[in-house]
């Protein structure tokens, strides 16, 4: 069986919510370090163009979104679950919302300038520079709108008096038992957290803050080191996984073996181009020839993403 490899950074929030979700599985994997800002010399033979993080790499199989890392990560434990039974719909539309509704409330609030200051107070200038000039592109072309800072302050205490209320009538998790809903919440109000200016926000309502120290609690399962380089030699070597079997016709007509490109919609939005190996009801696959990495399959969850004819 071939190693889980994570392609992340250190401060990614969406990475910290896959690393959660390792360490709720108690899972060992391999930890790829990858810059913060493109380029990504040893990611894109991986994913053909996809520079959003985290990546989960699986042999020549590579998986892009938190939502379908997830799905994967299912697939190799099932237990415990993500998605309690009777609570599949309910958990996956509470991760959604937060993943789009609450990410972009937080990433206003943590790239106010009192908060970038704090954030950033040990990097070099040049440094930061970079890093707002990547972000400053991210949501060029995507359905995303930056939430203004003022929007996102006057609408923030209403988003968090409703997780508070949840989690006083539910018990220690969102749902009652864990799911992907904590997760998904979880890792935006670490984001929060990582400054004095921004951490308040949480602060302020205690019924969420024990539960996020909960969630934090499960830790990040057993990582050990892998070079980048040596990640996109494991993909050379390995052959992908089969396809899944499932009986599906695209709404679009899109059929296997058509060359296509699929992208984001929200923000960061690049193109990765293949050939269609499978179309289902959650996922899409393209398989991908590289110079460096082989034959790789690269999946992305249908919801978020779309299809186009190359």
């Amino acid at each position: 069986m071939s190693d889980l490899i994570l392609h992340h950074y250190p401060m990614s929030l969406f990475a910290e919510k896959a690393r959660l979700m390792l360490g709720f599985k108690g899972l060992s994997w391999r930890s790829v370090n990858i810059p913060s800002i493109m380029p990504k010399p040893d990611l894109m033979p991986l994913t053909g163009g996809y520079r959003k993080t985290p990546v989960l790499q699986v042999g020549a199989d590579i998986y892009c979104d938190t939502a379908l890392i997830a799905r994967r990560l299912e697939q190799e434990k099932s237990s415990p679950t993500f998605h309690p039974e009777g609570q599949e719909f309910t958990s996956a539309s509470l991760a959604a919302w937060a993943d789009s509704v609450l990410f972009l409330h937080s990433v206003s609030l943590v790239f106010q300038p009192a908060s970038m200051a704090a954030r950033f107070a040990k990097v070099p200038p040049e440094a930061v520079k970079a890093f707002v000039a990547d972000r400053a592109t991210l949501f060029n072309g995507g359905s995303a709108n930056r939430v203004p800072l003022e929007v996102a302050q006057h609408q923030w205490p209403t988003l968090m008096a409703r997780l508070e209320t949840q989690l006083e009538r539910n018990g220690d998790f969102l749902l009652g038992a864990p799911s992907i809903a904590d997760f998904s919440v979880a890792h935006t109000l670490w984001f929060l957290k990582q400054t004095p200016v921004t951490s308040p926000l949480v602060d302020a309502y205690p019924a969420v803050l024990s539960w996020y120290e909960r969630v934090i609690a499960f830790g990040h399962g057993a990582p050990s080191e892998l070079s980048s380089g040596d990640a996109v030699e494991i993909a050379r070597a390995a052959t992908p996984a089969p396809v899944p079997d499932e009986a599906f016709t695209d709404p679009n007509g899109f059929t296997v073996g058509q060359q296509v490109t699929v992208s984001a919609v929200d923000y960061g939005v690049d193109a990765v181009a293949g050939e269609l190996v499978f179309s289902g009801r959650e996922e899409i696959i393209l398989r991908r020839e590289d110079d460096r990495a082989g034959t790789v399959h690269v999946h992305f969850p249908r919801l978020g993403f779309q299809i186009k004819a190359a």
